[in-house]
């Protein structure tokens, strides 16, 4: 039965199909290795009965014994990352204001998932509203790194990528504001992707036509996973109009080395020193690099040749214009502030002093840093960063106050390497990069696409895999 928990979600789902293992096997499986780890890492929340969980998985084997499929998720259990509506479960985003809000309907992407035969088990921890980098909260508590419970998984996805790390998931969901996809999957050694902007509809919510930097994506221990997700989660839905239209037709990817041949990279490294970066990330980066160019691919060391000072200041303004009127609505709460995390006060009361005429200054930065990206794409296929300038930190840390001898200003401050493809709406992608050399801890590389490049991306995922599979096979303890 622990063999089950082994297999991909690609793997599980032929043999579920094959009826080489059962859907109630399957549930029994990950159910049972729920039970022995999660107490440790914390990662699934509010986790249903399980008589009621596999009430379900033996309706998806009785559906396939005539022949009934629901799709390539077809009694495969998922946990949806509690930013995201499930019937059934609270959307708590991590905070006790929150903790008993239960939602009249799935969020567009748990319907897209469920409808391709996800069978919900809960949902995956978070930091609280989702601020910081750090999968901790006063609701649910940390959840540790799947590699070190000692440090920090990340965030602000950390829980779906423990859960898949430690096998208590076979894929997953995330989202990603700044970084929430690609730091913790950086940070556990599995593959997160940031779909480009529009091509995951997310929500509907409160607003469809400026909140757009958040989205939500896929996480996985493989590209094919990664990719089928992806065409799951993907295309236009008339509730969000600006969603992109089409699918991600990912049948076609080739999963061998032929797509670094002539690829072209720009590495941007620490945008010219601009980035403060813990020692040795650099190093893993350029060593994951170099076995791309080993196989074909030019890799070119670049300048951002933009001001980075003046697209932090773009991303502050544009951070506290999105995020401070969800924590106004919350305020409305009685006693909610008293209970809500200092940097969501924060934020808020950041948002309060803004001006029409500072966000369209912002937007306007934005605009024009996206154009001149276009240029950068010119010569350039890809665009290479880390996906955090520090390994991960002491777990009771609430967010790294220095990184060398340079004091971060603010929370996320730590997390800038992650701003510029947000800001741009590109597609990008976290690829398992290396190790400490001492301590163990992941890290990861994210590589920026081209507007919606994500297909492309995507191929050169999966020829990265083929160079480094067995090496990507790594699993903690």
């Amino acid at each position: 039965m622990t063999q089950i928990t082994d297999f991909n979600a690609s793997e599980l789902s032929g043999r579920i199909h094959q009826r080489q293992v059962s859907c109630t096997e399957v549930m029994q499986a990950y159910l049972a290795r729920i039970e022995q780890l999660n107490p440790t890492y914390n990662a699934i929340v509010n986790l249903a009965p399980a008589d009621t969980l596999l009430a379900q998985a033996r309706t998806c084997d009785a559906e396939l014994a005539l022949g009934q499929s629901r799709g390539w998720l077809h009694g495969i259990p998922q946990a949806i990352k509690d930013t995201g509506h499930a019937v059934g479960f609270p959307t708590t985003f991590g905070s006790t204001v929150l903790q008993a809000a239960l939602p009249a309907k799935d969020s567009i992407m748990t319907e897209r998932m469920k409808a391709a035969g996800a069978i919900v088990i809960g949902k995956t921890n978070m930091p609280e509203l989702g601020l910081g980098s750090h999968t901790f909260n006063t609701l649910f508590g940390p959840t540790p790194n799947a590699w070190d419970t000692a440090v920090s998984a990340g965030g602000s996805s950390g829980g779906a990528a423990v859960a898949l790390a430690q096998r208590l998931l076979p894929v997953a969901d995330g989202s990603d504001f700044m970084g929430s996809l690609r730091n913790p999957a950086g940070w556990n050694h599995i593959f997160g992707m940031r779909p480009s902007q529009g091509r995951v509809p997310f929500g509907p919510g409160a607003d469809v036509w400026v909140d757009q930097l958040g989205t939500e994506g896929p996480m996985a221990r493989s590209v094919r996973d990664l990719a089928r997700l992806l065409a799951t989660q993907s295309g236009h839905d008339a509730r969000q109009p600006l969603s992109l239209n089409g699918s991600v037709d990912a049948s076609d990817l080739r999963y061998t080395p032929d797509a670094l041949r002539g690829l072209r990279v720009g590495w941007l490294g620490d945008l010219n020193g601009h980035l403060a970066m813990e020692d040795g990330i650099l190093d893993v980066c350029q060593e994951a690099l170099q076995h791309m160019a080993g196989h074909g691919a030019q890799v070119s060391a670049i300048g951002l040749g933009f001001d980075t000072q003046a697209l932090w200041d773009c991303w502050l303004v544009w951070r506290r214009a999105l995020v401070g009127p969800k924590v106004a609505a919350l305020l409305q709460i009685p006693g909610a502030k008293d209970q809500l995390k200092p940097e969501a006060l924060w934020e808020h009361e950041n948002s309060l002093k803004l001006s029409f005429m500072d966000f369209m200054q912002a937007s306007q930065t934005r605009s024009a840093f996206y154009q001149h990206l276009l240029g950068l794409f010119g010569q350039y296929d890809v665009l290479a960063l880390p996906v955090a300038q520090t390994w991960p930190f002491a777990l009771q840390e609430r967010w790294p106050q220095h990184i060398g001898a340079s004091a971060m200003d603010t929370y996320h401050r730590w997390m800038e390497c992650t701003i510029y493809a947000t800001l741009a709406g590109l597609p990008a992608i976290s690829l398992p990069a290396g190790f400490h050399p001492t301590h163990g801890w992941p890290m990861g590389v994210q590589l920026i696409g081209k507007p919606q490049g994500d297909l492309a991306l995507l191929q050169v995922a999966a020829a990265y895999e083929a160079v480094r599979g067995d090496w990507l096979q790594k699993r903690p303890a």
